[in-house]
Order: structure tokens, then C-alpha cells, then sequence
């Protein structure tokens, strides 16, 4: 891994992907995104190059994954904006995605990894959610992402493309600003509990989720780069932990000095309205070796370190 594009780079987990490769890998990264919610705060300090632009120029596309070792495709929409724009999550996640597999082929790239979400598999009938459980797409985001997977594997499966596929769970931490509209709800309690505001919880809080630090999503993301038991497989990332919106709430308040009081029940969340989600990591965990080293509690204090020193 002497040479890395990374797609997206500029995001929150694209950013510290491309700081753990550049500085524990010694690798020389590339950095293609079009700053739709990527931000240039994210990469201060990081000795990477940086192309502005889009995965739907194929042009682009092609002359920076040349020489490349390594592709990581991060670049999306992400959740919210698919739901407001769905033919831009159209060209962006699964056109766009198209585009880079089309270079990586071309360039005969060594190594392709695409970046998927636990989105796909919507209300799951059995938790923890197993990587070959059933798909339950129910938002533009997950049907985007899902086909971008699809496009992946066909890839391998006529061209020989060496790709891999990683569906990320609620990943939070340093560079998730809650400036950023976009924002995951861990930012965004984190602001409102430093602010003295209430924390929104939509429902009854009762819903779970897997919550990944960045840095565990990360290491996960390179371990699929690099190890060929990665090729042609599909692996969940996460903690293999179910924590609820409540205790996520009570638990920032601790951390934060905040009172319990200062949470706030509002209506369901239009999108994402997953009663439980978390996922089952035997698969990485056997094949990658690959076990998660930050703990919900020791992330979120790290996070809120990060947003008080950054004012973020």
C-alpha cells in the first residue's frame, strides 16, 4: 500500500482513514471529493494531496487511480441528503460508484474497497444481523448503496477486480462536526449537552444501534485492503454492542456533566426508523482478526474532548 486515492476523503471517516494511512501506514494518499459535505478543517495538518472533484467525472477518475495501489470509495450521499435529492443519490452513490469500479478496471488497480452501510438491511428479523441475512432496503440511501455492492461483486466476478465490501454501523467520533447538517445524532447530543440544550430523542428512545468509533471503522477498513481473505467478501463493522438511544443520551449527559432532564421525546424520525440494529462481526473478526479496541463510553469521551477543544 505505497499509493492511495480515497473517495470522499475530505468526510468525517474518510478524513481519519486518510490519517491513519498516511501516518501509520506511511502511505502516500490522494484525496478526490467534491466538498458536498466534506470540509478542508477535516484534512488540517495532513500531508495528503487533494483533487476537488466528483466520482461522475470518469475523466478525473481515471488519471488519479492510476498508479494507484489501493482505492477506498467513500464518496456518497449520505442518508439525509439521498432522502431530499433521491436522483442525486441516484448519480452520486450508484453512477458514482460505477464510474470508480470502470477506472480501478482500466488502471488495473490492485486493491478496491467499497464502503456499504448496515442501512441495507432495514427492520433485520434476527439480531445480531449476519453479513448473508436477508436485505430490507428502506430508504434511496440503502437502495443505492445496496446496488453499488451489487456493481462491486459483479465486477470481481467478470473482471476479476480484487474488491472488497464493508458495511459501516453508526460510526462516530473526531471530524463528525454537528455544524455539518448532515451530522450523525452523537455530534449533534454532544453539542446540545455542552450548550446546556435538551437532547431530541425521536420516539420513545427505546430504538438501538451498533455505535462504531471512527478509529475501530477505520482499522477495519484497512484490514479489508490489505489481507487477501478480503477479496470478493462482504463484512460488517461494528462493536457487536446494542446500546439504545436513551442510555446513548444518559450516557453523554454523564460524560458532559448534563442532567437527565435536559432530554427531550419528540415524533419518529422520518428515515432510518429501525427499531433495533446490531450487527454480528464473527466474520471479520475470524477472517481479518479484527477486534473493535474503543469502547461506546471511551469514544464519546474522546468525541466531546475533541468538540470542546475545537469548538466544532
Amino acid at each position: 500500500m505505497k499509493e492511495v486515492l480515497i473517495t470522499g476523503g475530505a468526510g468525517f471517516v474518510g478524513s481519519n482513514l486518510a490519517k491513519m494511512i498516511r501516518n501509520e501506514h506511511g502511505a502516500k494518499v490522494t484525496i478526490l471529493d467534491d466538498f458536498f459535505t466534506g470540509s478542508e478543517k477535516n484534512l488540517t495538518g495532513l500531508d495528503v494531496e487533494v483533487v476537488k472533484g466528483s466520482v461522475l467525472n470518469a475523466d478525473l477518475l481515471m488519471a488519479h487511480t492510476r498508479n494507484k495501489d489501493v482505492i477506498f470509495h467513500l464518496a456518497a450521499r449520505n442518508i439525509i441528503a439521498s432522502s431530499q435529492n433521491p436522483y442525486e443519490d441516484l448519480t452520486n452513490n450508484i453512477i458514482g460508484t460505477y464510474n470508480v469500479l470502470q477506472a480501478c478496471k482500466q488502471n488495473q488497480v490492485k486493491r478496491m474497497v467499497y464502503t456499504s452501510t448496515s442501512s441495507v438491511y432495514g427492520n433485520a428479523k434476527h439480531i445480531p444481523v449476519n453479513e448473508d441475512d436477508g436485505i430490507n432496503l428502506l430508504n434511496f440511501y440503502s437502495v443505492s448503496k445496496y446496488a453499488g455492492e451489487g456493481y462491486a461483486k459483479t465486477f470481481y466476478e467478470q473482471y476479476n477486480l480484487p474488491v472488497s465490501i464493508v458495511r459501516y454501523s453508526n460510526v462516530f467520533g473526531i471530524n463528525q462536526a454537528p455544524s455539518n447538517p448532515y451530522c450523525g445524532v452523537i455530534g449533534k447530543f454532544i453539542q446540545k449537552a455542552l450548550t446546556g440544550e435538551p437532547l431530541l430523542i425521536h420516539g420513545d428512545g427505546e430504538q438501538t444501534r451498533d455505535y462504531t468509533f471512527v478509529e475501530d471503522a477505520c482499522r477495519a477498513t484497512i484490514l479489508a485492503a490489505l489481507d487477501q481473505k478480503a477479496i470478493g467478501e462482504v463484512f460488517n463493522i461494528g462493536t457487536g454492542v446494542e446500546t439504545s438511544v436513551n442510555n446513548l443520551a444518559k450516557a453523554v449527559l454523564e460524560i458532559t456533566g448534563g442532567k437527565s432532564e435536559h432530554i427531550q421525546y419528540i415524533d419518529k424520525r422520518d428515515i432510518d426508523n429501525i427499531r433495533r440494529r446490531v450487527l454480528n462481526i464473527e466474520k471479520i473478526r475470524y477472517k481479518l482478526k479484527f477486534f473493535p479496541q474503543i469502547t461506546l463510553k471511551d469514544g464519546l469521551a474522546r468525541t466531546i474532548k475533541w468538540q470542546k477543544e475545537t469548538g466544532a
